[in-house]
């Protein structure tokens, strides 16, 4: 007994462990024994003080309060930290030749409109014209009819409709179901590359660090299908001035495909355009489930 009540830099670790060691639940007792374990070594590592300490709570507490529900600071803070590419790399090993996962983001809605293929997602929003194709397909190349693909993206300037609080309806993201072949087409606008949020804590750190907060242009897609695990990624914009600085770490190589420029004329859609348009075709390769 009295050894709880001395407690030093070198026993305080053991004793908040056993404290904890009677859990029942084995995935917690594992996390939190660890957790434990590496906050008090990183204490110690850096000799952390009291101030560093009350600065740190104060940052999350700030993180806490910039939080919404039309922004999480808080999936800032771990994409820029790259812990959420490191926790979507561990838990989305895939075969060889499956389109690879990256970071879910912070700006997906869970009720987006649907649309018919061909469908505009772009709603309105700013932006040159683009149009999308691909197929989704299983890792043997059969088509996966029917799969459910969500689409999202920000605008010309950088910012998705969830940022704008006068916005009365969704812009630049929809849901869409693949043909009996797993094809799939939609209009919407040119990706281009903006800053992630960079007005609130997350921000502070990144000038604090010396470190940009800008993503290289891309579309968010999850793809979805009975029998196979689901796809949340993106594709990355061939050429982008941020492809190998992304703030939150989420470019692969495999996920860069070009956006082909066409001159005025006739669209995908057969309408007439008077201004430059783009296509993008890209296939989607997806992992069965066990």
């Amino acid at each position: 007994m009295n050894g709880m009540r001395n407690l030093d830099e070198e026993s305080i670790t053991q004793a908040v462990l056993a404290r904890q060691s009677e859990t029942t639940n084995p995935r917690l007792k594992e996390i939190m024994t660890s957790l434990v374990q590496h906050l008090h070594a990183f204490a110690r590592e850096t000799k952390l003080t009291e101030s560093e300490w009350e600065t740190a709570i104060e940052f999350m507490t700030d993180v806490g309060h910039m939080c919404s529900s039309k922004r999480q600071e808080f999936i800032l803070l771990s994409d820029t930290l790259g812990l959420s590419t490191l926790v979507v790399a561990q838990n989305h090993r895939k075969p060889q030749g499956c389109t690879e996962a990256t970071v879910f983001g912070p700006f997906h809605v869970s009720d987006a409109p649907q649309y018919e293929l061909g469908g505009d997602v772009s709603n309105g929003m700013k932006g040159k014209p683009c149009f999308v194709s691909g197929t989704v397909t299983g890792i043997n190349g059969e088509a996966v009819a029917g799969a459910t693909i969500e689409v999202w993206q920000a605008d010309q300037d950088g910012f998705y409709d969830v940022q704008n609080p006068d916005l009365e309806h969704y812009q630049g993201r929809g849901v869409l179901h693949a043909d009996a072949s797993g094809r799939f087409n939609f209009k919407s606008i040119v990706a281009e590359s903006y800053p992630i949020p960079h007005d609130g804590p997350v921000g502070k750190l990144l000038e604090a660090l010396g470190r940009h907060p800008w993503r290289p242009a891309h579309l968010h897609f999850m793809i979805t299908a009975p029998g196979y695990e689901r796809l949340v990624t993106h594709v990355f914009r061939e050429g982008d001035a941020y492809l190998d600085t992304d703030v939150v770490f989420g470019v692969r190589s495999s996920l860069i495909a070009d956006w082909i420029k066409h001159p005025p004329g006739a669209g995908p859609d057969n309408q007439h355009y008077d201004r430059d348009f783009y296509t993008l075709d890209f296939n989607f390769v997806l992992n069965p489930c066990d």
